[in-house]
C-alpha cells in the first residue's frame, strides 16, 4: 500500500504557492491604484498644455519679470528676499526658475510642471487617505484590504479631478498653492507614519523630522499651510486617538510629549506666518479695518464657508474671479442666511460626534484650514476663490472615500453582486462627470480673452472683468471695444479708479478732452496717489 503522506505534503506546498501568488498579485494591485489616480489626473488636465500665459498677474509674475529666470546666486537671492506681488514664496520661485532653465518662455513646460506636481499631490492624497481610513477602521489591514484601496482611490480622485482644483493648477500665478499643497500632504503623511510607530521605534524621530522639514518647505512655497499644527492635533484626536476623552484630559503629563512634538510646527507656523503678513502689509495689499469693516469680514467668512461646501457638491458656474460686491450692504441678508447655515451644521455635527466622529473631524479640519482665507486678512478683489479650496476641501474628498470604503466592507459580504452592480457604475459616472467638468474648466484659462469673457458670462456685473477685457482690446489696438468695456466697468463700479484713468486716456486720444478731464478727476477722487492722472 502506498504511503499517503507525500501526497498531503504536495497539496500543502501547492496551497502555499497559491497563497504566495495571491500576495504577489495583491502587492501589484496595491501600486496600481495610485498609478491609476496619477494618470487619470494628468488626463483630466491635458487641455492646459495648450494654454498660454494670461493677463492676470502672469505678466507681473512671469513674462514681464526677469528676476526669477534661472537658479544662479542673483536669482536665488531675489527669490528668498522679495515680497513681489505681496507674497513670500521662495520655493515656488525656485520651481519657476527651474522651468525657465528647461523651457525658456514656452508656457507648455510651465503648465506641464504644475500638472505633474498636482498629480503627485493626488498620489500623496491616496496614501494619506489609505492611512486615515485604516486608522478609522480598527479591523482594517493597511496593505491587503481591497475596500480600503477602493475608498482611498475614490477619495484621491475626488480631490484631484474636482473642477475646483483647476484654478491653482492651470493658473501659473497660483502655482504656490500646488507647491505648498504638495509639501503639506507630504508632512501629514510623514506625521501619520511617525504617530503609528511605537514610542521607542528607531525611525520614529526621523519621520517626525521629515514632517517638520517638508512643512517648512510648504510654508516657504506659500503660508497658506500655517494651520497644519492644529490639523495634526485634530488627527491626534481622531483617527489616531492619541488624545482621548474630553479636553480636560488633553493636558496631562501622560500626553505632554504629544504637545512637545508640535512645538517645531507651531514655531514654523508663527514665524513664516508673520513674514507672510509682513509681505501683505508692507506692499499695501491688506485692506484696513476703517475701509473694510469687521461686519463685512464676518459676513464674507460665513459666505465663504457655505460657498466652498456648495461648489464641492455642485461644481458648476465656476469663475476665475468672484468679485467683492461694490455695495456690500445689499449682501448682508445673504450673509445672515449663510451664518445660520454654518451654525446649524456645526450644531448637528457636534450632536452626532459620538456616532460619526469622522464627520466632526472633517468639519473641524475644514473650518481650521479655510479660516485664513475667509477675509480675516483681506487682500485682493475677490470675496472667495477656487484656489482657496485646494487644501480646505481635502477632508470632504477623504470622507467620500471613507463612506465608500465602509459601504464595500460591511455590505459586500451579504450583497456582493448587488453592491458591485450598484456602486461601480455610479463611481464611474461621478469620475467621468468631474473629469469632464475639469477638462472644460481648463479651457477657460486658454488665454486672456477666454478668461475674462468667461468671468462676464458667469457674472455679467463684474467690473474688473470688463476693465481687464478693455485692457486686452487696447493692447490689440481695438480702441473702440476698449472704450466700450472701460465705460461698462465704471458704470458697474463708479469707484474703480484704474478704469476711469484708462478710459480718460482713450477719450483724450479721440479728442474728447472734457470727458477725459472728468474721468481724470474721478480717478483722483478715489485714488489721490495717481500721479499720472494729475
Amino acid at each position: 500500500m502506498l504511503n499517503p503522506t507525500p501526497a498531503k505534503k504536495s497539496r500543502s506546498v501547492v496551497k502555499e504557492g497559491d497563497a504566495h501568488k495571491q500576495h504577489q498579485a495583491k502587492d501589484w494591485l496595491r501600486w496600481l491604484a495610485p498609478l491609476a489616480v496619477f494618470l487619470i489626473t494628468i488626463l483630466a488636465f491635458l487641455p492646459a498644455l495648450e494654454n498660454g500665459f494670461v493677463g492676470w498677474d502672469d505678466d507681473g509674475n512671469i513674462y514681464d519679470n526677469p528676476h526669477y529666470r534661472g537658479l544662479g546666486w542673483t536669482q536665488l537671492y531675489w527669490m528668498f528676499t522679495t515680497f513681489d506681488m505681496s507674497l513670500y514664496r521662495p520655493v515656488t520661485w525656485v520651481t519657476l526658475g527651474a522651468d525657465y532653465i528647461v523651457w525658456g518662455m514656452n508656457p507648455f513646460g510651465y503648465h506641464l510642471t504644475s500638472i505633474v506636481m498636482h498629480a503627485g499631490s493626488s498620489v500623496l492624497c491616496y496614501f494619506v487617505a489609505l492611512r486615515l481610513l485604516a486608522l478609522a477602521q480598527s479591523d482594517a489591514n493597511l496593505y491587503w484590504d481591497c475596500p480600503l484601496w477602493i475608498g482611498a482611490s475614490f477619495g484621491a480622485l475626488i480631490f484631484a479631478i474636482h473642477p475646483l482644483r483647476v484654478e491653482p493648477v492651470v493658473w501659473l500665478s497660483a502655482r504656490n498653492d500646488v507647491v505648498s499643497g504638495l509639501f503639506y500632504l507630504s508632512s501629514i503623511l510623514c506625521y501619520l507614519r511617525a504617530a503609528t510607530l511605537g514610542r521607542n521605534h528607531t525611525t520614529r524621530s526621523y519621520w517626525l523630522a521629515a514632517a517638520v522639514f517638508v512643512f517648512a518647505l510648504s510654508l516657504l512655497s506659500k503660508a497658506i499651510g500655517v494651520t497644519l499644527p492644529l490639523v495634526l492635533l485634530v488627527l491626534d484626536i481622531y483617527p489616531l486617538r492619541r488624545l482621548v476623552g474630553g479636553p480636560e484630559k488633553w493636558f496631562g503629563t501622560e500626553v505632554r510629549r504629544i504637545w512637545w512634538e508640535k512645538m517645531p510646527f507651531f514655531l514654523l507656523a508663527f514665524g513664516l506666518g508673520a513674514i507672510a503678513l509682513l509681505a501683505k502689509s508692507s506692499t499695501g495689499a491688506l485692506r484696513p479695518v476703517q475701509q473694510y469693516f469687521l461686519t463685512y469680514r464676518l459676513g464674507q467668512a460665513f459666505y465663504g464657508l457655505c460657498f466652498y461646501l456648495w461648489k464641492t457638491l455642485v461644481p458648476v458656474d465656476l469663475s476665475p474671479l468672484y468679485e467683492l460686491p461694490y455695495d456690500f450692504d445689499t449682501w448682508m441678508p445673504l450673509f445672515f442666511v449663510c451664518g445660520a447655515i454654518i451654525v446649524l451644521i456645526t450644531t448637528a455635527v457636534y450632536l452626532f460626534r459620538k456616532r460619526y466622529p469622522a464627520l466632526l473631524a472633517c468639519w473641524v479640519y475644514y473650518l481650521v484650514v479655510v479660516t485664513p482665507v475667509l477675509g480675516v486678512a483681506q487682500s485682493g478683489p475677490q470675496i472667495v476663490a477656487d484656489r482657496y479650496s485646494y487644501l480646505a476641501c481635502l477632508s470632504w474628498a477623504i470622507l467620500a472615500g471613507g463612506t465608500l470604503s465602509n459601504f464595500w466592507k460591511y455590505t459586500v459580504e451579504e450583497f456582493s453582486w448587488f453592491s458591485r452592480f450598484m456602486t461601480a457604475p455610479a463611481l464611474a459616472i461621478v469620475s467621468v462627470v468631474l473629469g469632464f467638468l475639469t477638462w472644460n474648466q481648463t479651457v477657460v484659462w486658454r488665454n486672456t480673452k477666454t478668461l475674462w469673457e468667461h468671468v462676464i458670462a458667469v457674472a455679467p456685473d463684474s467690473s474688473i472683468a470688463h476693465f481687464n477685457l478693455g485692457r486686452f482690446y487696447e493692447l490689440q489696438s481695438d480702441f473702440e471695444k476698449a472704450i466700450d468695456y472701460y465705460q461698462r466697468a465704471v458704470s458697474i463700479n463708479p469707484t474703480l479708479a484704474d478704469a476711469h484713468y484708462d478710459l480718460a486716456r482713450l477719450l483724450a486720444r479721440r479728442g474728447l478732452h472734457g470727458a477725459a478731464i472728468e474721468h481724470y478727476r474721478v480717478t483722483l477722487q478715489f485714488k489721490p496717489e495717481a500721479v499720472d492722472a494729475y
